[in-house]
C-alpha cells in the first residue's frame, strides 16, 4: 500500500494556499509519499479559490478530492444575531455538516492507501476519533494567534464578560505583549457569538491531537512558541501536544488563482524602472475592500506623501466582484497628477512577485498571516492596517513583539449618509505621516534593518540544520 497524507483546509482562499504549500513541501522532501487534499463544498467557497485548484490541479501536486455538495443550512433560530453573524452561525453548520462526508472520505482512501496522518485546519470535532488515524492540527496563522486560541478556556472561565464589554481591558495571554480585549479575533467579541463558541471548543481540543503544525519560525515569535511549547498557554495540569514550526511556508506567484498575464507584466516592468526600495506597496488581501470616503483619504494621503506607491485598489462595494472604475472612486485628478511617480491597479497585483522586487521599500498591509510571511520573507518593512479574523492580534504583534512595523491609528468621523452614526477611519494626514515615516525617517530605517536580518534568520530556518527543517523532519518522524 502506498503512504498517504490526507489534508483537509478550512474554507477561505488563504486556508487552501498556505495547506497545498504544505503539501508541496512534504513530497518535495518525501516523494514516496502522495498527498490528498479534500475540498468541501461551503456557501463561503469562492470562484477564487476554485481557480486556484484548477490551477494546481494542472500539476503533478497534489491530488484533489472533492467531498459532496450539501445543503447550505438555514440561519440559526436566533432574532438576537445581527446579518452578519447569522452567516457565520451557517458557514460553521456548514463545516459540521462536512464532517460525515470527511469520515467517508477517510474510509475511501484507506482502502488502496496507508494514512500517515490526518492533517486539518479546522476544528477537530470528537467525530474524528472513529477513524484511528493519527490527526494534527495546521494552524495557518502565526503562533501568537495559536497561543491566544489555547489560552481562550482558560480566559473564559475567569471571567463571565465578553471581549466587547471588556473593551480597553488589557488581556495576560503566555508569550503576547498586552493587548485590548476590543482587539481579539473576530468574530469572537461576543460570548454569544457562534464563532466564538467554535473557537472555545477548539482551544479545549487541540491539547488532545497528536501534534500541532504552525506556519511560522523559531526566530520570528520566539516568547508565543515556547509558552506554546512550555505548555503556559494550556489550562493547568494540561500536558501540551508536540509542536512543530515548519514555516514561512509561501507560495510563488505563478500559482495564484486569479493571475493576469497583463497586470503582472504592467506591475512587474513598472517597479523595473524605480530607484531601489523606493516604492510603497498597498494591497490588502482579498477581501480587503474600503468605502469610498477611505479610498478618497488613502489617495489624498499618498498624494500628500510624495513617494512612490503601487496601489491595488478594490471596488467599495462589498458584494463586487466586477474591477473598480478608478476615474470615479478616486479623487478626480489624482491619478493624472500622481502619474510620474505611481502605479495604481485594479483589483489584483502579483503580491510575491511584487514584494520580492527590489524596488519595493515598503508594504502597506492588512496583516493577513500570508502576507505578513511574504513580506517577511523578503525582508520589507510594514505599515500595518488590519481589517478583520485575527489581524488586529497580529498587528499588535508586528509591531510590539516582532518590532517589523508601523501601526496605522483610526480616527471617528460622521457617516455621510447625514445620520448621526460615526464610523472609524483613518484620516489622510495619518496615511501620509505614516508613509513618509516608513520610507524617509529613521524609524523607517531601523524597521528596514531589522526586516532584512529577519529575512536571513528565515531563510536559514527553512535551510538544512535550520529550526524549521528540523521540526519538519520530526513531524515527518511522528508518522512512522
Amino acid at each position: 500500500m502506498k503512504e498517504t497524507v490526507v489534508l483537509y483546509p478550512a474554507p477561505g482562499f488563504h486556508h487552501m494556499v498556505s495547506m497545498v504549500e504544505l503539501g508541496k513541501l512534504i513530497i518535495q522532501h518525501h516523494p514516496d509519499f502522495s498527498i490528498t487534499i479534500l475540498v468541501a463544498s461551503t456557501p463561503s467557497e469562492t470562484s477564487t479559490t476554485s481557480s486556484y485548484i484548477n490551477l494546481i490541479s494542472n500539476t503533478n501536486l497534489p491530488i484533489f478530492f472533492s467531498l459532496p455538495s450539501i445543503n447550505p443550512p438555514p440561519p440559526p433560530p436566533n432574532q438576537d444575531l445581527h446579518e452578519t453573524q447569522q452567516r457565520v452561525a451557517s458557514a460553521f453548520q456548514s463545516i459540521r455538516l462536512n464532517v460525515p462526508h470527511v469520515l467517508d472520505a477517510l474510509r475511501a482512501i484507506s482502502l488502496s492507501s496507508s494514512v500517515l496522518a490526518f492533517i486539518t485546519s479546522l476544528n477537530p470535532f470528537s467525530d474524528y476519533d472513529l477513524i484511528h488515524i493519527p490527526i494534527y492540527f495546521y494552524f495557518t496563522s502565526c503562533a501568537s494567534a495559536l497561543s491566544f486560541f489555547l489560552h481562550l478556556p482558560t480566559i473564559h472561565n475567569q471571567t463571565s464578560k465578553s471581549f466587547k464589554e471588556l473593551n480597553e481591558t488589557l488581556l495576560d495571554i503566555p508569550g503576547l505583549p498586552p493587548i485590548k480585549a476590543s482587539q481579539m479575533p473576530q468574530p469572537m467579541l461576543h460570548r454569544e457569538d457562534p464563532g466564538y463558541h467554535y473557537f472555545l471548543d477548539l482551544g479545549s481540543r487541540l491539547p488532545k491531537l497528536k501534534g500541532i503544525i504552525v506556519n511560522t519560525f523559531d526566530s520570528l515569535e520566539p516568547h508565543a512558541i515556547k509558552a506554546i511549547a512550555d505548555g503556559a498557554c494550556f489550562p493547568k495540569g494540561v500536558v501540551p501536544p508536540p509542536l512543530y514550526c515548519i514555516g514561512p511556508l509561501i507560495t510563488d506567484a505563478k500559482d495564484r488563482a486569479g493571475t493576469s498575464y497583463d497586470a503582472s507584466s504592467e506591475c512587474l516592468a513598472w517597479l523595473d524602472g524605480q530607484p531601489i526600495r523606493s516604492v510603497v506597496f498597498l494591497c490588502f488581501g482579498s477581501r480587503g475592500k474600503f468605502s469610498e470616503a477611505q479610498l478618497e483619504r488613502m489617495a489624498f494621503g499618498l498624494e500628500m506623501s510624495n513617494q512612490r506607491f503601487l496601489w491595488v485598489v478594490k471596488s467599495p462595494d462589498q458584494g463586487s466582484v466586477t474591477e473598480p472604475d478608478l476615474e470615479v472612486i478616486l479623487p478626480k485628478g489624482f491619478l493624472e497628477r500622481t502619474k510620474e511617480r505611481a502605479l495604481v491597479v485594479k483589483a489584483w497585483a502579483p503580491q510575491n512577485a511584487i514584494l520580492r522586487h527590489e524596488s519595493v521599500g515598503g508594504f502597506v498591509t492588512h496583516c493577513g498571516w500570508n502576507s505578513v510571511l511574504e513580506a517577511v520573507s523578503y525582508g520589507v518593512p510594514m505599515v500595518v492596517w488590519p481589517l478583520y479574523a485575527e489581524q488586529h492580534l497580529n498587528a499588535v504583534v508586528l509591531v510590539e513583539e516582532m518590532k517589523l512595523a508601523i501601526p496605522i491609528n483610526m480616527a471617528t468621523y460622521n457617516s455621510k449618509e447625514g445620520n448621526k452614526e460615526e464610523v472609524l477611519m483613518v484620516s489622510a494626514e495619518e496615511v501620509e505621516k505614516k508613509v513618509r515615516q516608513l520610507m524617509e525617517l529613521e524609524d523607517g530605517k531601523v524597521l528596514r534593518e531589522r526586516s532584512l536580518d529577519m529575512r536571513v534568520m528565515a531563510t536559514a530556518a527553512r535551510t538544512k540544520g535550520g529550526s524549521s527543517f528540523t521540526a519538519f523532519s520530526r513531524l515527518v518522524a511522528s508518522w512512522k
